[in-house]
């Protein structure tokens, strides 16, 4: 990898591996000015579609070199809408985003001849890290919180890796395992490792790509909206639409709007307040929520997030779990895709951006779905039918209310 680290906020650059400026913001992969063949007007089949913009070659093996190439779906809206795609990450081998920047740091780490390979995570990241080394010489751990639901850990323990919950603040955490790889042979992909966000930089490339094939839609989408929680995800896919721009591939960039939930958002705080940073909350100022996967009190990429939001001229947004739960069960019932709740949340910013006039009735806006709903709880969550329980004699009494309506 010959690439620099960049950062995006001093422009000090970096010739060595490492996660952080001088200046404490994160760093990403700049490929400089990309003299490609590549052209928006086809649908790429994975995002190695993408590969002169990624620090790394294609993988030889495993599920990394079969990552990306999700579909765009159309969400038919009734009503004065915009026209809505949701771009469905969660048809992943992993169900998640996160397999894009796992296939890019496990195939770099194994080049590196690194004897482990790390990551911090919620959930997603850990089981995608796992299934992304499966199969590669690299020993394979992941730190979880303790408050970890059970069924995350046992999603991530089929794929072998090391599972270590760990007491204590889930961002410092992040901070004591940057501590550790400059001790261990071990290389942290975490969720805003350079290597991560390499590979997370190719959504918003797909996303233009898909436009771009597509006749009838406009060249380049009005406005993508994402859910936010480290801010890896979303200032990457801020990265690389800028990118294509920059190689002369978009005349323009979406605005990017960034979610969180009520309960945890210290991104939409900074937003509101009009602060150039963002501040970690106190664990006063942190309540529950369901969208558990971006409840993330102190985002390491927060403020290169924010910063994203506001130079294409979006806003990051803040919405409740009843908001969450309905957007859920719309996208379920609606539209037959099912999506982790922190993923509903972008239909329910949807619906506020409509309602203040903030979406136009004829602009594009495409939801990113960043997580499936099939690895998570759905009890409490008000979203799940309830059996009708019947003999084996009776089950034509089923239809007889339907008949009578």
């Amino acid at each position: 990898m010959t690439d620099p680290l960049v950062c995006y906020r001093c422009g000090n650059q970096y010739p060595a591996a490492r996660q952080r400026c001088d200046c404490g913001e994160p760093l990403w992969y700049s490929t400089g000015p990309v003299e490609s063949s590549l052209s928006l007007d086809g649908v790429s089949r994975s995002m190695w579609a993408y590969a002169p913009w990624l620090p790394v070659d294609r993988p030889a093996h495993g599920i990394a070199d079969d990552i990306g190439g999700t579909p765009l779906h159309r969400l038919e809206v009734a009503g004065g809408n915009s026209t809505l795609y949701l771009k469905n990450e969660g048809l992943h081998p992993t169900g998640s985003f996160k397999d894009r920047g796992s296939a890019v740091g496990v195939t770099a780490i194994a080049d590196r001849g690194v004897e482990a390979i790390a990551t911090v995570s919620h959930g997603n990241m850990a089981m995608s890290t796992a299934a992304c080394a499966a199969g590669t010489l690299l020993d394979c751990y992941v730190f979880v919180p303790s408050d970890i639901p059970v069924e995350r850990i046992e999603q991530i323990g089929q794929f072998g890796a090391t599972i270590v919950r760990v007491e204590g603040p889930y961002g410092e955490l992040y901070e004591r395992s940057l501590e550790l790889e400059s001790d261990r042979d071990v290389a942290f992909v975490n969720s805003d490792s350079p290597l991560r966000t390499a590979g997370q930089k190719t959504t918003g490339m797909e996303i233009a790509s898909e436009f771009a094939a597509r006749r009838e839609l406009p060249p380049v989408p009005d406005a993508i909206v994402l859910p936010v929680s480290s801010g890896g995800h979303a200032s990457a896919t801020w990265n690389g639409l800028c990118e294509l721009r920059d190689a002369g591939l978009l005349d323009r960039i979406p605005r990017l709007y960034l979610v969180q939930a009520a309960a945890c958002a210290p991104i939409a705080r900074a937003y509101d307040r009009g602060e150039p940073t963002v501040t970690a909350l106190s664990p006063e100022e942190v309540g529950e929520t369901i969208a558990y996967s971006i409840a993330n009190a102190d985002p390491p990429s927060g403020t290169r997030a924010l910063t994203a939001a506001r130079e294409t001229e979006g806003a990051v947004l803040a919405v409740d779990d009843e908001e969450i739960r309905d957007a859920k069960n719309r996208l379920a019932r609606e539209f037959g895709i099912s999506v982790e709740s922190s993923c509903a949340t972008t239909l329910a910013a949807v619906d506020r951006l409509t309602e203040s006039g903030e979406l136009g009735t004829d602009e594009h806006v495409v939801l990113v779905g960043t997580g499936s709903g099939f690895k998570e709880r759905t009890a409490g969550s008000g979203g799940s039918i309830a059996p009708t329980d019947v003999s084996i004699d009776d089950i034509a009494s089923v239809f007889d209310d339907h008949e009578r309506s």
